[in-house]
């Protein structure tokens, strides 16, 4: 390996890249670090490890590190915590180009995002995955991680943030969400255009920090606002209707928790396009907000939960987030 070869450190955490497929057809991770990146170098070309070679006359020097082996529905804030401080460390040292995390798709556009508000580095750390298990005679994951440690080797990456590579795509982690269920191009963004990232945070612990996500229905009453309330809620995510409406009862719930100083971000169950908090009316987004509710712009509810819990633990004002 020369020694002017790009050095990529991939962090693994299970999801369905790492999974292996059971007598009775359920999915498990249980692939390793190193499996998967010896899987990826078995493809060649197929991925794009190949054009990296070509720019920089030697392959990029892959070198992998295996965090948990969980689904991403099991993923916690302390898991996450334990995630943004790994990438931290790698990019440490100045002799990585760029970090590489393979994750479950479940939740990789909150992870990806959690660690996008506090990266201050110029170098990429690209997301990636795969919708089909490591044993599947098909299997996307190689491929997948052959293009993200790709683009975490160009120099075309720098100062763009966190980012995601999956299903020959490349997405910025602002505005993230996935799509399909099982569909190989997964991921798009809620957004028509890259949305502009704000000042990197600083890194606080997210553990410890409640922030729940309720889904709104049309008609809906308080009391999920009310039990939330109760379990020590220390923020709410709502997942409105439209943009950015809730039913007239869960809406004087929701209006009381801003009262007693809980803050309130709005998204939208509406896949794509900007919460706008615009209606009039008991559950109006123009009611909410006049109590003080945050609207989501082109955050779903998964991000905007994790930028809450990060301003929560970090003391700064969610509205200069979104």
């Amino acid at each position: 390996m020369s020694p002017t070869s790009p050095r990529i450190s991939v962090l693994t955490t299970g999801g369905t890249i790492a999974c292996r497929t059971a007598a009775d057809g359920s999915l498990s991770p249980t692939v390793t670090g190193p499996e998967l990146v010896a899987a990826m170098s078995a493809v060649g070309t197929v991925g794009t490890v190949g054009a990296v070679a070509d720019r920089t006359g030697a392959g990029p020097d892959v070198r992998a590190r295996e965090l948990t082996l969980l689904d991403s529905s099991k993923i916690t804030l302390a898991d996450v915590d334990g995630l943004i401080a790994a990438v931290r460390g790698e990019l440490a040292d100045p002799h990585v180009t760029g970090v590489v995390v393979t994750h479950g798709t479940d939740s990789m556009e909150d992870s990806a995002l959690a660690l996008d508000l506090v990266h201050d580095d110029p170098r990429p750390v690209v997301f990636t995955g795969a919708q089909r298990a490591f044993d599947h005679p098909e299997t996307d994951g190689p491929g997948n991680l052959a293009a993200a440690v790709e683009l975490a080797a160009d120099p075309a990456a720098h100062d763009r943030g966190v980012l995601l590579a999956f299903g020959g795509q490349v997405l910025p982690a602002r505005g993230l969400i996935k799509r399909h269920t099982s569909e190989l191009a997964a991921f798009a963004s809620a957004a028509a255009a890259d949305l502009a990232r704000p000042e990197p945070l600083p890194v606080v612990p997210l553990a410890g920090t409640e922030v729940m996500v309720l889904a709104a229905w049309p008609g809906a009453g308080r009391e999920l606002v009310d039990a939330a309330v109760a379990a020590g809620a220390q923020g709410l995510v709502i997942e409105a209707l439209g943009s950015g409406n809730i039913g007239a009862g869960m809406g004087e719930g929701v209006v009381d928790a801003l009262d007693a100083g809980i803050p309130v971000v709005i998204s939208t169950r509406v896949p794509e396009g900007a919460v706008k908090l615009a209606y009039a009316g008991s559950g109006g987004g123009a009611t909410l907000a006049g109590h003080g509710a945050v609207a989501a712009g082109h955050l779903r509810a998964g991000q905007a939960r994790m930028v809450l819990a990060t301003a929560l633990a970090a003391g700064v004002d969610p509205a200069a987030l979104f």
